[in-house]
């Protein structure tokens, strides 16, 4: 009976050193070390994202032409000067204006969009100024976490940013697997990015920044069944199994 319960202790007492989340496990920003490798990413200029087909577009034009303002200036933003109207950019790479001819903007920035548009309006307007902006300025992420479509807020937005506005990855998700699936133009089959999160050489890499149209995708790790949130939790499943058992050991010992 005695040896019973020492092997059982000692069943217990392995699993708490197995049974919880790590900080090796799911940290942030871990340094490489010969008994704990990550990989090592090397860093790459930030690259602009650049406008593709089906991308919609929203603009407003500057003019102190009257006639120009009120046809097509208020035919683009609401009575509270936000935009009101987006225009896709169809699969010839351009976009279709009031009284423009199509302008080509795939491949293009927003700032070089901005400008090819501005110098389109100036052949019919001098003083014509234009403010472009990327209307479908969204990411989405799925898998363990709270899933959800989301709006990129600033330009260099980076992935921890991202993840922070779902509430952070579930201690489940499966960090050594992030994927990122990104669209491309021309009819190729979307690029899927895959990087381990933890290693804090992600920054500047070229897993580091989240573009409109990302889909961010974490899998759940396979062990994730045996484990719990926290030590806490764990301790406490361990004292009320061994409790249990302990009171069914005594009233086996009793019978006998």
């Amino acid at each position: 009976m005695k040896r019973l319960i020492y092997i059982i202790l000692l069943a217990c007492l392995s699993m708490t050193f197995t049974g919880c989340y790590t900080h090796r496990a799911i940290g942030f920003l871990q340094d490489s070390t010969k008994y704990h490798p990550l990989p090592v990413y090397d860093s790459v200029a930030y690259e602009p994202y650049r406008i593709r087909v089906n991308d919609e577009i929203i603009y407003r034009l500057i003019t102190m032409d009257e006639t120009y303002s009120k046809t097509i200036g208020n035919n683009n933003a609401n009575v509270s000067g936000q935009y009101a109207n987006s225009y896709r950019v169809y699969s010839d790479g351009t976009i279709d204006l009031p009284f423009l001819d199509p302008v080509k903007v795939q491949g293009l920035t927003v700032e070089e969009a901005q400008v090819a548009l501005r110098d389109a309006f100036r052949e019919i307007i001098p003083d014509a100024d234009v403010k472009l902006a990327l209307y479908n300025k969204y990411f989405s992420v799925i898998g363990d976490i709270r899933s959800g479509q989301y709006y990129i807020y600033k330009e260099k937005m980076n992935i921890f940013q991202a993840l922070a506005m779902t509430g952070d990855l579930m201690n489940s998700g499966d960090r050594k697997h992030v994927r990122i699936i990104r669209p491309r133009d021309n009819g190729e089959e979307p690029e899927v990015l895959e990087f381990d999160i933890r290693t804090n050489t992600i920054i500047d890499s070229k897993y580091y920044y989240v573009y409109p149209n990302d889909v961010i995708y974490v899998a759940r790790t396979k062990d994730s069944f045996y484990k719990v949130p926290t030590y806490t939790g764990f301790l406490g499943l361990i004292t009320s199994s061994m409790s249990l058992l302990i009171s069914v050991l005594t009233y086996v010992g009793q019978l006998y």
